[in-house]
């Protein structure tokens, strides 16, 4: 058997006894499965189009010449450039496609607010209605037990600006957040964090051998029950930070990091499709590319593992929370890390320092603190006071 510093340094190939081969891209790669999301029975691509990073039309187009039906964007993306673009480019497309936007409908918001807010995004969307409209990055129960939010959603059914509610997350209390969404019937569709580093069937398999524990061991749990009442459920992280070219030596034709990480997605039948974040027309290729296959290689496994190990340390897994009240400052770290992410591993700074600033530059606090209770909190060994430190600095 390998073992854990043996494996790192190998190739995937070498591992196997083969050379490393580089990557070449498919001729005109496509979707090629169409699924039903839940009750809804809005048919989806599997893999569709998210647009946090991006503000691009051409892009938009790109990605619905190769098949791509579903477009999943937010208020907040790009300042509202994303919803622009979706809109630009999907002009006198509408009935061929479904649209889906976020508002973060807090707990003091009235009707009226998430009223105005639907408006707004309708306008920049050049629409007239959205397919599914989710209250956005769930981390606090009360957000949901705000009855102004099931008010305003049944009444912009009626209007028919919008045709579906839902619900995303990826914060700690993800599970805790479900649960009360699915026993109470408050969504049709949920947009959830899920990879293969969040599921305790993926680390079963390298515990012998790396001695690791599951993280969200509760997750499988939410999601079946939510297929249980055919509420729709999409993936979204699914990348696990998506640091690509840490992966782009072991890759071989036809076989990327990405897309062995949305077969391992689609492989779950507690899964419907996935969602992620498309910002060239090369992107775009490469991930549909791994449309209609839901079986995982020998290799698709080694490519998955191998990125586990590298990341070990590193990556703040989504809803992990283990290092929750660890700060006597009460610094929401895992949310401080989840944007320094967005910055160090996406490239993106302006989405960033707007969810940074959206928590209320909080890791002020790291940049004098001269306790660090926080400094072992992590199981994982993420070094958590360099990290929120850099955060404060790039950020705030």
């Amino acid at each position: 058997m390998v073992d854990r510093r043996e494996f790192l340094r190998l190739g995937t190939g070498a591992a196997l006894g083969l050379a490393a081969v580089p990557v070449r891209g498919q001729s005109d790669p496509a979707i090629r499965r169409y699924v039903r999301l839940g009750r809804t029975e809005l048919k989806m691509s599997d893999i569709s189009f998210g647009s946090a990073s991006m503000s691009d039309p051409a892009v938009v187009r790109h990605a619905l010449a190769r098949g791509i039906n579903y477009f999943d964007t937010a208020e907040s993306y790009r300042g509202g450039g994303s919803e622009e673009a979706i809109g630009a480019a999907l002009k006198g497309r509408r009935d061929r496609v479904l649209i889906a936007s976020k508002t973060k409908a807090d707990t003091g918001d009235t009707r009226a607010d998430m009223m105005q807010s639907l408006e707004r995004s309708l306008k920049r969307l050049q629409t007239d209605r959205v397919d599914v409209y989710f209250n956005h990055s769930v981390n606090d129960v009360a957000r949901m037990q705000n009855q102004e939010w099931w008010e305003f959603t049944e009444l912009a059914k009626r209007q028919g600006k919008i045709r579906y509610r839902g619900m995303s997350g990826h914060g700690s209390n993800l599970t805790k957040c479900l649960d009360y969404v699915i026993d109470n019937d408050l969504a049709d569709v949920i947009l959830v964090a899920y990879n293969f580093a969040q599921d305790p069937s993926f680390y079963d398999k390298l515990r012998h051998t790396f001695h690791w524990s599951a993280i969200q061991p509760d997750l499988p749990r939410v999601l079946e029950k939510a297929k249980k009442k055919d509420i729709g459920v999409i993936a979204m992280k699914t990348l696990m930070g998506a640091r690509l070219n840490d992966m782009r030596p072991y890759e071989r034709p036809g076989t990327t990091f990405p897309q062995a990480a949305f077969r391992w997605v689609l492989s779950a039948p507690q899964v419907d499709a996935l969602v992620v974040s498309m910002n060239s027309a090369g992107e775009i290729d490469e991930y549909v590319a791994a449309s209609g296959t839901a079986q995982v290689s020998g290799i698709d496994m080694e490519l998955l593992e191998r990125y586990a190990l590298l990341q070990s340390g590193r990556y703040c897994q989504s809803a992990c929370n283990d290092c929750a009240g660890s700060c006597p400052q009460n610094v929401a770290i895992a949310e401080v890390l989840r944007t320094r992410m967005y910055d160090v591993d996406y490239g993106d700074t302006l989405l960033a320092r707007t969810e940074y600033a959206a928590l209320g530059n909080p890791a002020d606090a790291c940049l004098t603190c001269t306790v660090q209770s926080c400094l072992n909190a992590c199981t994982r060994g993420i070094p958590i006071a360099d990290y929120t430190r850099d955060a404060a600095e790039r950020l705030g």
